[in-house]
């Protein structure tokens, strides 16, 4: 059984459910916390929440690839990605639950 993946309406129904909110407001703020999260990381800020990770922008240089159907090299262009990097009590918490 493939891992259940966790969406914006359970972290909504997870905090109606622990602090008794309304679903609306709940789903209201799940929103309001996730799009600035998004714009700050399009302003080029880091994102730091402490004891989770941090979400940072870098910015990736161009490149050759190839296309592997054709073998042709095509040139991949320079372009930014966001990464994650995981806090070290987060790489415990999810190392200590794999064993």
């Amino acid at each position: 059984m493939p891992p259940k993946t966790l969406t914006r309406a359970d972290l909504a129904a997870a905090l109606h459910q622990e602090i008794g909110m309304s679903a609306n407001d709940c789903s209201y703020f799940v929103e309001e916390v996730l799009a600035n999260i998004s714009n700050a990381l399009v302003n080029g800020d880091d994102v730091k929440i402490s004891t989770f990770g941090t979400f940072a922008i870098r910015q990736k240089n161009e490149r050759i690839g190839r296309n592997p159907k054709t073998n042709e090299e095509v040139v991949i262009p320079p372009r930014k990605v966001v990464v994650f990097k995981a806090s070290l009590k987060l790489k415990e918490r999810v190392t200590a639950r794999s064993m």
